[in-house]
């Protein structure tokens, strides 16, 4: 502790505090993950000493969360996951949530991040049960390409710009967001990820004749619609969004020049041998589009552009475009936003700086991770952190460590200095190789910071590990949908590259030449419905299937049972009983004489919290209600619908479920 004196005996009393904050954090975190005794040897801030508990802590969630995060985003995909089982095969629901929100919903953007996701798991370790997933997945897509939807239908592919669909392959008609033209682009970078595994192991055919025509739907859609508006990934702002116009500058087909999706379509198209020089006059002109969003004077990416709608733009959707394109081969181009480029990091510092007045933000300074949201000016429940959010800000800066270690050296340039000097106070312009300590200094520093956004996903994740949409901005609780199947795939991505592991090369010779002049090219394509949607059997890796393992890294026993507590927010009066009564024996079998009081114990008139804590059959569902019991006995039942909910089957032996009274 001699250096620890030394090292604050100088400071104020509010400087003390603000060093100690972090330090209680770490210890609490560290706690309530197991963690070992506190080790930490403080220094300046982006000095190579870094806190070494922070590291455990996050090592010891995602050694946790790992299996849970797989397990609850397979429980979301139909047929057989235990909560889509309503949901036909291969369709992702975004949540098991019904309502307030309902996101019992597929949504083509979510779905074909998720899968993605999944396609990216698979090539790095073959597994027979997500390569069923993945092809249900494609054969599903199929059938919703050719579905008469309220944006339109196949024939002309207006359809195709279609968001949300219902889980039975029927169109959702209600009022919603739409057209959103982000979707036939995701979509058709997860297929094309897996159609390059095919060919490469040698199952081109099955690329060529189950997988092309429903990819090629897609890049038809993008080539004719990218330079129209449509609403953004947050389904808000109709205009031109970042997110979408990376996405689409990834996925369409072209043998020459290519964008994002375009590019990606041009490498499949031509492996496959197909046509696709209509498309070469359309993707550069995508790329010079793309520079649009950046504003030079406040070095950060507009969000949404050719739309007034009264924000600043700063949003995360410009992180999460930036995660999404990142190609290791294309180092820190800036014309792509790589992660790792000088605009990419710029924007990652504005964008992050701007949501630390949230509460549970406070006295975080900047360089210091903190909870963050899709953008300040947001009011949807309030406006939140949200988990996908977070894991964004982390993965950007695992990308570029990867990056950076790769090549061997760093550059600070001016439009990139003020993010690093927020973590190595003093860095000036410059390249700095691997052998300086400048660069230890910054990959010590970034590494922590990446590590801090992770910790505060582990500090506000539920006590069983699921993910929420959302966590509230004042104390930290899960809020909106619970079981979010994107904050799962966000998770799994992010711990994936502080692993080291990055998703396979999209790009080509030509992908980052911008022209001179910029041009709304478009090619009006033709579209027609895929209808060989059976993948052959035994389409398994050239070297062979790898024989099973014993044991996962980051697995862990999967429950038999779980003591789910049960927390109610009602306000009684003295000698009122709140109790839960539900389908199962341990619920009463919806008798009110056995049903399961609740406990008072930390009941306040600001927090009224009723709650129990039963043992659950792990994957049970269960339907239950609350019911207030008078002192005279008589009964008043909240009011419908039943709570329906599906006790964890993961590596947890413990849950909570939080409601409030349906009055």
């Amino acid at each position: 502790m001699e250096l620890f004196r030394q090292d604050v005996s100088a400071l104020s009393v509010n400087d003390t505090a603000s060093l100690l904050q972090p330090i209680m954090h770490f210890i609490s975190t560290a706690l309530l993950f197991g963690s070992v005794a506190v080790q930490a040897v403080l220094g300046r801030t982006g000095a190579r000493r870094q806190p070494t508990l922070l590291r455990r802590t996050v090592d010891s969630f995602i050694e946790t969360e790992t299996p849970i995060a797989l397990g609850q985003l397979l429980c979301n995909i139909g047929a057989d996951g235990c909560n889509a089982k309503a949901a036909f095969p291969g369709l992702v629901i975004a949540s098991p949530s019904t309502e307030n929100p309902d996101y019992f919903y597929t949504w083509i953007r979510d779905g074909a991040l998720v899968f993605k996701s999944v396609v990216d798991r698979f090539i790095n370790t073959y597994d027979a049960d997500l390569q069923r997933h993945i092809e249900e997945y494609i054969a599903a897509q199929a059938r919703l390409q050719g579905i008469s939807d309220p944006s339109g239908s196949l024939s002309d592919g207006e359809g195709l710009g279609e968001p949300k669909y219902e889980v039975n392959l029927t169109a959702f008609t209600g009022a919603w967001g739409r057209p959103q033209r982000d979707g036939p682009a995701l979509r058709a970078v997860a297929m094309i990820t897996y159609a390059n595994w095919l060919i490469q192991n040698g199952y081109s055919s099955t690329a060529s004749t189950v997988i092309w025509p429903v990819v090629q739907n897609d890049l038809n859609y993008v080539a004719q619609y990218w330079n129209q508006t449509g609403f953004d990934l947050w389904e808000e702002v109709n205009g031109s969004s970042f997110f979408t116009t990376l996405s689409q500058y990834r996925e369409t087909a072209c043998p020459d020049r290519c964008s994002l999706a375009l590019v990606d379509g041009s490498n499949l198209a031509t492996a496959l041998g197909k046509p696709g020089g209509s498309y070469s006059a359309v993707a550069p002109q995508v790329l010079c589009f793309l520079q649009s969003f950046w504003v030079p004077s406040s070095g950060y990416l507009d969000a949404n552009i050719n739309v007034n709608n009264g924000r600043a733009g700063k949003d995360a959707n410009t992180l999460l475009g930036s995660i999404h394109a990142f190609d290791a081969k294309l180092g820190c181009d800036a014309a792509t936003f790589q992660p790792c480029s000088d605009k990419a990091l710029s924007n990652h510092k504005v964008t992050v700086d701007s949501f630390r007045g949230y509460k549970i933000n406070n006295g975080l300074g900047e360089g210091k991770a903190v909870a963050v949201g899709r953008y300040i000016e947001d009011v949807y429940f309030n406006g939140n952190p949200w988990y996908l959010s977070t894991l964004a800000a982390a993965e950007q800066l695992y990308d570029a460590l990867y990056v950076w270690n790769q090549a061997g050296s760093v550059s600070v340039t001016d439009t990139s200095l003020a993010f690093f000097e927020d973590l190595v106070p003093g860095v000036a312009t410059g390249s700095y190789s691997s052998g300086s300590s400048t660069f230890s200094d910054i990959v010590a520093a970034a590494s922590a910071y990446a590590d801090g956004f992770l910790n505060i996903v582990a500090t506000y994740a539920a006590p069983n590990g699921s993910l929420a949409e959302q966590f509230s901005r004042d104390d930290g609780h899960p809020l909106s949908a619970r079981d979010l199947t994107w904050s799962y795939a966000a998770f799994l991505t992010a711990a994936a590259r502080r692993a080291g592991i990055v998703p396979p090369s999209w790009s080509n010779d030509q992908a980052t030449s911008i022209p001179g002049t910029c041009s709304a090219t478009s090619v009006v394509g033709s579209y027609s419905s895929a209808t060989a949607t059976s993948f052959p059997p035994s389409q398994t890796p050239k070297a062979g299937v790898p024989p099973p393992t014993t044991t996962t890294p980051g697995a862990c026993q999967t429950a038999t049972s779980v003591a789910v507590t049960f927390k109610e927010l009602v306000t009684t009066v003295y000698g009122q009983t709140i109790k839960i009564v539900g389908n199962t024996d341990a619920l009463g079998n919806w008798n009110t004489n056995d049903a399961v009081p609740l406990d008072a114990s930390e009941y306040t008139s600001s927090n009224p919290l009723w709650k129990g804590t039963l043992s659950l059959a792990a994957g049970q569902v269960i339907e239950y209600k609350y019911v207030n019991v008078n002192p005279d006995g008589s009964l008043t039942w909240e009011r419908d619908p039943n709570h329906t909910y599906t006790v964890p089957q993961t590596c947890a032996t413990a849950a909570v479920q939080s409601d409030e009274w349906q009055s």
